[in-house]
């Protein structure tokens, strides 16, 4: 039995529905409400123990301007943005390019490579900690945006794959048949025939990379240290003292963080949801 629509229930379920929709709101925002006050709060609440409390008196901007041009915040927010870019392009390109070779070619092993890069993506990425950062010393890539950047590409690339090569099977196979016909090369079927038609796919792709790679922290953690190579979320750290951590700073510059991604998603979040939504419906 499908639950009748929302239209047909009775009156004290519509009501129950309703109250419940702004606590669900008001339980997932409260972390970032919470970050939002302490960000405006002065030093002096945190030493005086007011964490929940209502603020002393209202920093405003002062903190973020201690963010901003007290510390090394730009430098972190730079090599996020070199970092991130790169292997979103990355993971976006060799995916395209294997998504097309797995969903459009049929040869023997097909299917036991595509089955690795699935397989991938469910190995826990605490248990390859030491060896990657073995391999980084011993290549001569840790502590370095290089190295940062290989590895996210490495491991985004099988998710990405998944992605691609279902999304390429979902097309008109007839289109790549008349082309083929055509004496057509297989290079140009792939650049002018099935590249424009998964823009889609690439722009909720490239949203999504984006989002996982400028918000990891632990191989920004396990494969950098400093300001010279370290991205925003680990750099976020370096706000706390020796003996205490600087919650009034650190809010601030999570904020500061959360602003390009978010930003991002709005931007392509028609492209997004027509990428994710091509398919559902005939």
């Amino acid at each position: 039995m499908f639950p009748r629509p929302i239209e047909t229930q009775p009156r004290a379920a519509q009501i129950t529905y309703q109250s419940l929709i702004p606590v669900a709101l008001l339980l997932w925002l409260a972390p970032l409400i919470a970050v939002a006050i302490f960000s405006i709060k002065p030093d002096t609440d945190f030493t005086s123990g007011n964490y929940w409390g209502w603020p002393a008196e209202f920093e405003g901007f002062a903190n973020y301007g201690k963010v901003f041009f007290e510390s090394d915040m730009p430098r972190y927010l730079m090599n996020s943005v070199l970092i991130t870019v790169p292997t979103v392009i990355g993971a976006v390109a060799l995916s395209a390019m294997t998504g097309f070779a797995l969903g459009v070619y049929k040869f023997r092993g097909n299917l036991w490579i595509f089955f690795m890069f699935v397989a991938g993506n469910f190995v826990p990425f605490q248990i390859l900690m030491v060896p990657v950062r073995d391999l980084t010393l011993d290549l001569d890539l840790y502590n370095t945006k290089t190295g940062l950047v290989l590895f996210h590409i490495a491991f985004q690339t099988g998710f990405c794959t998944l992605f691609m090569r279902n999304f390429i099977r979902a097309l008109p196979f007839e289109l790549i048949e008349a082309a083929r016909v055509e004496g057509v090369a297989e290079w140009r079927i792939f650049w002018f025939i099935v590249l424009p038609l998964m823009k889609p796919a690439i722009a909720a792709l490239s949203v999504l990379v984006f989002t996982f790679i400028w918000n990891d922290y632990f191989w920004a953690v396990v494969l950098t240290q400093g300001a010279e190579s370290q991205p925003v979320t680990a750099g976020i750290t370096s706000f706390n003292a020796q003996y205490r951590a600087a919650y009034h700073l650190m809010s601030a510059g999570s904020i500061v963080a959360a602003l390009p991604p978010v930003a991002m998603f709005f931007l392509m979040q028609r492209h997004f949801i027509a990428g994710l939504t091509l398919g559902a419906v005939k």
